[in-house]
């Protein structure tokens, strides 16, 4: 684990999940976060509720894919497996919320 702070590690999660999309897509992805829904790409982790609620209006049900990649590159850099039970609804917020503790937690006994 490094010594990045949580909310780094979030973002480059983010930024790689998106850029999965291609370079353009990525940045055109900020643009209108940032100038639709006034969600800078530093405010995202502090923001995340906002951001969730972005990507869905910009993708609609395509935003699940995102949050999925976002999670699974989260968990990756965390050093944590992503698991999720399938008859539930997924809730993107509710994961990052779970990584968040969890990463504060296991930074906290080192």
């Amino acid at each position: 684990m490094t010594g990045k702070s949580f909310e780094e590690i979030l973002l480059e999660a983010v930024d790689e999940a998106l850029a999965s999309l291609g370079e353009s897509a990525k940045q055109s992805i900020y643009y209108h976060l940032e100038e639709k829904f006034r969600i800078p790409r530093k405010d995202i982790p502090n923001r995340i509720e906002d951001f969730a609620e972005g990507l869905e209006k910009i993708f609609g049900i395509g935003a699940r894919f995102l949050e999925i990649m976002i999670m699974k590159k989260l968990y990756d850099r965390i050093e944590k497996p992503l698991e999720w039970d399938e008859s539930k609804e997924f809730a993107f917020v509710s994961y990052v919320e779970a990584a968040r503790r969890s990463y504060k937690k296991v930074k906290a006994k080192r």
